[in-house]
C-alpha cells in the first residue's frame, strides 16, 4: 500500500453488499471512499468527477451492465484501476471482464480478510483474481491456439522480461522501476508482446506466462 489514501468508488445495486463493502473498507487504513452508486450512469457521473484510484464495481446491474461501465473507464483513458466484484463465477464472464481491460476479478463470497488482501494488492498496481477462477482463466486460454513458447511467439529479450514481471504482478510503473526504464517504454512493450500473443489483456498474457515460460528454463 502507498501511504497516500487512495480513492475508491464502489458501484452496486445491491445496497446491502454496497453497505457491507463501504464498511469494511472503513477499516483498512488507506483506503478513502469518495463516492458510492446503485447504478452505472450516476457511478459514471462520480468517476468523471472525482477521478478516483479505485473502482469497485458490480458485473450484473440492471440499467448498464459493468461490463459496459469498465468500457466506458477504460476508453475514457482515466488511471482508475477497475476491480469487478462479483457473485458470478462464470468463465465467460472473467475472461469477458479481462479482455474489456478489468485489473481484477473478485467473488463477493470471499472471506473479508481475502478481499481486504486482494484489494490491497489491486491498490499496489497488481492485478487481482480469485484464487477460485485462476483454473477458469488457464481453461479458457487452452483451448485457444496461443503460441507454445517466448520463443515461437516472437519476444525480444526485454519483452520477456516484462513478461516475466506481469506474471509477478507488478504494475507497469513497477516494472519501469525495476528495469530503470520509462514507464512509457513499458507500456510500448507491453502493448507489441500482447499483440504477438495474441491476448487484449496483461493478464491471459500473466497466465500464459505462468503456464509457458517456467517450462523453457
Amino acid at each position: 500500500m502507498t501511504e497516500t489514501p487512495q480513492s475508491v468508488i464502489i458501484i452496486d445495486d445491491h445496497p446491502l453488499f454496497r453497505k457491507g463493502l463501504i464498511q469494511l473498507l472503513r477499516t483498512v487504513p488507506g483506503f478513502r471512499l469518495v463516492a458510492e452508486a446503485a447504478d452505472g450512469k450516476e457511478g459514471i457521473a462520480h468517476i468523471l468527477r472525482l477521478r478516483p484510484d479505485l473502482l469497485l464495481l458490480d458485473l450484473n446491474m440492471k440499467d448498464m451492465s459493468g461490463l459496459e461501465v469498465l468500457r466506458f473507464v477504460k476508453q475514457a483513458d482515466l488511471d482508475t484501476r477497475v476491480v469487478m466484484v462479483t457473485v458470478s463465477d462464470a468463465a465467460e464472464d472473467l475472461v469477458a471482464a479481462l479482455r474489456a481491460g478489468a485489473d481484477g476479478y473478485l467473488l463477493k463470497d470471499m472471506e473479508p480478510e481475502e478481499m481486504v488482501e486482494a484489494l490491497k494488492s489491486a491498490a499496489a498496481g497488481r492485478i487481482v483474481v480469485s484464487d477460485a477462477l485462476t483454473h477458469l482463466m488457464a481453461a479458457a486460454l487452452r483451448q485457444e491456439k496461443r503460441p507454445e513458447s517466448a520463443s515461437a511467439a516472437g519476444l525480444t529479450e526485454r519483452e520477456q522480461r516484462i513478461l516475466e514481471r506481469i506474471a509477478g504482478g507488478l504494475s507497469n510503473k513497477q516494472i519501469a522501476r525495476e528495469l530503470d526504464i520509462a514507464e512509457g517504454t513499458v507500456k510500448v512493450h507491453v502493448k507489441h508482446l500482447l499483440r504477438k500473443l495474441n491476448f487484449r489483456s496483461r493478464v491471459e498474457a500473466a497466465v500464459w506466462a505462468v503456464e509457458h515460460m517456467r517450462t523453457e528454463r
